[in-house]
């Protein structure tokens, strides 16, 4: 949304920069100075400006002609380092509310990569400079974009970062040139101090880089200017963080006889000297590391010289267990050849064999059809065709079968499980039938002996020959069978049903004694728990179910009217289905558990 009461300077400016070429847009971009300071800085109107600038683009403006060629243009470098202090004034205490991640992540990312390359161009051409008023020009302009990348990263501390991981800030610091060496060196210190940590989170080949070339310049000069910046980069880098210690100790050894040797008395002592402690007591640590270090390796090499002693001194014992244990490997390799040198001998003397034995079937069969009558031969030869057609059959269904068996073993497999199943099934059922028949009253007659048989037969053919039989006609005979077969159905339909009737009035007593013992030995409700109550309760599913049936049936039956009730007085109890005897009695609960 457009903001409102806009400067009119912004605009005119915004309208003059959009319809002037880019010859003359930088020079029209320093109009931005005199508004800027028009304001007091960090008010509201001037927080209201830069918005209004970053609005109407006048910012990205100053970014962009920061990359263009400004010897040709009016002002020259100078306007290139204003236009330099400019964008960092603008982009310093600018709050984006619209789109904020083109603001942070790519307009300043981009602001610092072109105000580096810009003082890089400076750099180049300060040091081409022959005269001295253009060197100081140069020097000036190059300071004034150093000031500027240090204001800009001052304040979005996430800068430090960017400037850090730019080749162009490598490039600049590698110089000889003493001035813009120097001015590098302080924008280095700067970010240290704005961000002490960023050099732990920069890339390892930068960090290593970065300090290469600080102890590059303390060894390769001496001017105490060079040697009093680097000193304190160093000093500053060392106070951010131990570990950056002990990397400067571990990968530059000598720098710490460097510093006492070289550059001891040149006027920044203080500094020189707390670099030096830093180094030192780094040092110390580092050699009371060293010294456990060589503890270690010491009790190291006395444990394992005593093992390796222990170990020589059961080595004889050791040896002649390997010489027995390769010996007897040796001769079990020698038993195991020989043994396959006889099964192959043994397979050709049974191939030779065989060979032999068919030559003498053939020559026998040969001389048997030399024997045979001339129209014979053909008959022999057909019966022998037979018994050979009959043999490959033989042979190639028994590996059809085979090969079916093989690929039906899995179903093979199940149906040997199904079968156990089945066995173990029917072993349960026979088990139940005969702790049925231990409980029925009706026991089987025991089987007679022998000698048993042989006396009742004589009891049975003394009393024939006493008692003849009177002569019965055949039909008699069938008829009185019929009636004997019909009296002994009716007698053991009789006796079942007796049995049946029995089992079901003693499960009936059984049932009601177990709930009288537990009714009279039950506590009051008013001392009734939880436990108490699970006594009552049947764990078996089917005899809760059982109950519940049997419960709303008689509920049921309660409630007809009198004239459904009338045929109840025909209804025989001893008529019981053979199913409900059994569901009855093999689900009973007896004492509070299920009794089958």
């Amino acid at each position: 949304m457009k903001p409102a009461a806009v400067d009119f300077r912004i605009l005119a400016l915004a309208t003059q920069v959009t319809e002037s070429s880019d010859h003359d847009v930088p020079v029209l971009l320093l109009k931005l100075k005199e508004i800027l300071n028009s304001t007091s800085l960090g008010s509201k109107e001037s927080q209201k400006i830069k918005q209004d600038l970053y609005y109407y683009n006048l910012v990205q403006y100053c970014m962009l002609v920061l990359k263009q060629d400004y010897s040709r243009l009016p002002g020259g470098w100078t306007t290139a380092a204003q236009l330099s202090e400019i964008l960092s004034q603008c982009c310093v205490g600018l709050e984006v509310k619209e789109d904020p991640e083109e603001f942070y992540n790519k307009l300043l990312p981009s602001a610092v990569d072109n105000l580096l390359f810009l003082g890089r161009r400076l750099q180049a051409r300060f040091i081409r400079a022959i005269k001295d008023e253009a060197k100081s020009e140069f020097l000036r302009c190059f300071r004034t974009v150093t000031d500027a990348i240090c204001w800009l990263f001052s304040g979005h501390i996430q800068l430090t970062e960017c400037v850090l991981q730019s080749n162009h800030f490598l490039q600049l610091l590698i110089t000889d040139d003493v001035e813009t060496a120097t001015a590098m060196m302080s924008v280095l210190q700067n970010i240290l101090r704005a961000n002490s940590s960023v050099l732990l989170r920069v890339d390892e080949k930068i960090l290593h880089s970065v300090l290469d070339e600080l102890v590059y310049k303390l060894s390769s000069t001496t001017n105490p200017v060079t040697g009093n910046a680097a000193t304190k980069v160093l000093l500053s880098v060392a106070e951010s963080h131990p570990q950056l210690v002990e990397l400067l100790s571990t990968r530059y050894r000598g720098l710490r006889t460097l510093l006492s040797e070289q550059w001891a008395g040149k006027g920044f002592d203080r500094n020189l000297n707390q670099l030096l402690d830093l180094l030192y007591s780094e040092s110390c640590r580092k050699g009371e590391k060293q010294r456990l270090h060589q503890a270690a390796c010491l009790i190291q090499a006395a444990w394992r010289g005593f093992q390796t002693r222990k170990r020589l001194k059961t080595l004889p014992k050791a040896v002649t267990a390997l010489q027995r244990s390769f010996r007897a490997k040796r001769k079990q390799e020698l038993q195991h050849l020989k043994r396959l040198k006889e099964d192959e001998t043994l397979r050709q003397q049974l191939q030779l064999q065989r060979q032999r034995a068919m030559r003498v079937f053939h020559e026998r069969q040969l001389t048997l059809l030399e024997m045979v009558h001339a129209g014979q031969v053909d008959r022999y030869i057909q019966e022998m065709e037979g018994k050979a057609a009959l043999t490959i059959q033989r042979h190639w269904r028994g590996y059809r079968a085979r090969r079916k068996v093989h690929q039906q073993r899995q179903s093979l497999k199940q149906h040997k499980a199904a079968v156990i199943i089945q066995r173990a099934a029917h072993k349960f059922l026979g088990k139940c039938q005969r702790k049925r028949k231990a409980l029925s009253p009706w026991k089987e007659p025991k089987e007679l002996t022998s000698a048993q048989k042989l006396a009742l037969q004589q009891k049975v053919d003394d009393y024939i020959r006493l008692h003849p039989a009177s002569q019965m006609s055949e039909g008699m005979s069938k008829d009185l069978h019929l009636q004997a077969q019909e009296k002994l159905a009716q007698y053991l339909l009789r006796s079942s049903l007796d049995r049946r009737a029995e089992q079901r009035r003693e499960a009936l007593l059984a049932q009601v004694n177990t709930d009288v013992e537990l009714l009279m030995s039950a506590p009051s409700l008013m001392e009734a728990t939880e436990k108490d109550l699970d006594v009552f309760l049947s764990r078996s599913v089917p005899v809760a179910c059982k109950a519940r049936q049997s419960h709303n049936t008689m509920l049921k039956y309660t409630r007809w009217p009198w004239w459904k009730k009338l045929g109840d007085e025909f209804m025989d109890d001893d008529m019981i289905p053979d199913d409900v005897l059994n569901t009855e009695f093999g689900t009973l609960f007896i004492g509070g558990s299920k009794s089958s």
